[in-house]
């Protein structure tokens, strides 16, 4: 289990991380997501030991990370940044990688080598930027760590080299309950790969959830009714949204579809119709009611 509590990280006055608190069970894949500068890969270069941090504590398994080897050896992590690696060839990233982690697995490694036809004896500077992050994903899974970090894993990469990372990922997660955890500003991404996910803004989580759970408990309405009604006769904590074009109201509101249709049938509607929401807006009209800017999240 990761856990981070009260974890503080500043860089002279400015403040990374501002009193996080996070738990990330074993064997999930769990989605930080945030925009650029939120704060998400700070806290991956935590959770790696690669800064320590300047209030609270970051521990796995009741452990801190920073200056314990040992705890180091159960992570691997993906940089969003590619460019250390480009005067090794394959091989040679993949025998470096292999002194410092024990269970180095030649097997997983040749299997995905060769599910993905990327040349081993060839440098990696010479890769397309989707081969250079298949490459690291690939001495990542066959390093057999308990715990893989990637920061922006797929940003850059073209549809089917996102699809050939995702089965990788989802693979290794199956075969031997490997935790990931994926840094992303692409609501899309974390959806169709994470089963939990935390919003970060400015260095603070916003909710930490599971996205099951989140896509159940918000929905959006479409309604009218046979007189004119304000959004204050609405008003409600339920109420995230409310807007009207001509007679029809659009309303997202919390909660189950029984309750809500329970609470609009007071006002006798002509119309009730419930829309599905995508991840996306969910998140974004949460952020709203917070008093947040959503405008930073990528709705594609």
């Amino acid at each position: 289990m990761i856990e981070l509590k009260n974890t503080v990280k500043k860089f002279g006055d400015f403040t990374a991380l501002d009193d996080i608190t996070l738990t990330i069970p074993e064997g999930t894949a769990f989605g930080l997501l945030g925009s650029n500068g939120a704060g998400k890969s700070t806290l991956l270069r935590l959770l790696t030991g690669i800064y320590s941090p300047d209030g609270g504590t970051v521990q796995l398994d009741g452990k801190d990370v920073f200056n314990n080897e040992e705890q180091k050896r159960r992570v691997f992590f993906v940089n969003d940044e590619t460019v250390q690696f480009g005067s090794f060839t394959l091989k040679g990233l993949k025998d470096y990688y292999k002194g410092f982690y024990p269970n180095f697995s030649e097997e997983i490694y040749k299997k995905l080598v060769d599910t993905v036809k990327l040349p081993e004896n060839k440098k990696i500077d010479t890769f397309s930027k989707g081969m250079k992050r298949q490459a690291i994903v690939i001495v990542g899974l066959a390093c057999c760590t308990e715990y893989l970090l990637l920061d922006e894993a797929f940003d850059g990469l073209d549809p089917t080299m996102r699809i050939i990372v995702k089965h990788m990922l989802v693979d290794a997660m199956l075969d031997r309950k490997l935790t990931v955890v994926i840094s992303s500003h692409n609501l899309k991404e974390i959806n169709e790969v994470c089963d939990t996910a935390a919003l970060m803004h400015q260095g603070k989580i916003i909710f930490s959830r599971e996205l099951d759970s989140v896509k159940g408990d918000i929905h959006k309405i479409q309604v009218s009714f046979p007189e004119e009604h304000t959004r204050e006769e609405f008003e409600c904590e339920e109420l995230l949204h409310f807007e009207r074009s001509g007679s029809i109201y659009y309303m997202i509101m919390r909660g189950s579809e029984e309750n809500i249709k329970e609470k609009i049938s007071c006002f006798s509607p002509v119309v009730f119709d419930v829309i599905p929401l995508t991840l996306e807006e969910i998140f974004i009209y949460e952020m709203e009611v917070l008093g947040y800017d959503a405008n930073g999240i990528e709705k594609e």
